[in-house]
């Protein structure tokens, strides 16, 4: 029988950071397609860092998206930040609710969530339906 292999925990945070890393590394702008896939990864990672870390995953998870959307926060700062690039976030922040409502003991996801949801309600338009006048993902 062999030893079990050690498997380190995942940590969306330090997946962002480097993610966010690389892309400035390349360029003194910010991949947004690289952007929305960090987002379509965030609730796989939820359940991986809660898993994996029980202790502390959902810190490294709640900081990695924060991360992300500071980036996104800066980047509408700078009118820079796409449409596509909103909807991947709503579509994000719906599946990590859908995610933590369902996994057992991911209350405190949903609480990150709800943050994440209001300061993204913040880029909106005024009417908090529209981004740039387009319509933006609702679930």
């Amino acid at each position: 029988m062999e030893p079990a292999q050690q498997t380190h925990p995942t940590n969306f945070e330090t997946y962002i950071v480097e993610a966010l890393s690389s892309m400035t590394r390349r360029s003194s702008t910010i991949d947004q397609d690289a952007l929305r896939q960090c987002l379509g990864l965030s609730s796989s990672y939820l359940v991986s860092d809660t898993t994996m870390n029980p202790t502390g995953g959902i810190i490294s998870w709640s900081a990695g998206l924060n991360r992300l959307v500071d980036v996104l926060t800066a980047l509408h700062s700078r009118g820079e930040l796409e449409l596509e690039t909103v909807n991947a976030a709503s579509k994000a922040c719906s599946e990590c609710w859908t995610v933590a409502g369902n996994w057992t003991g991911l209350g405190e996801g949903k609480e990150s969530v709800k943050r994440v949801a209001v300061r993204l309600k913040e880029l909106l338009d005024e009417n908090g339906r529209t981004f740039g006048g387009e319509r933006v993902y609702v679930p």
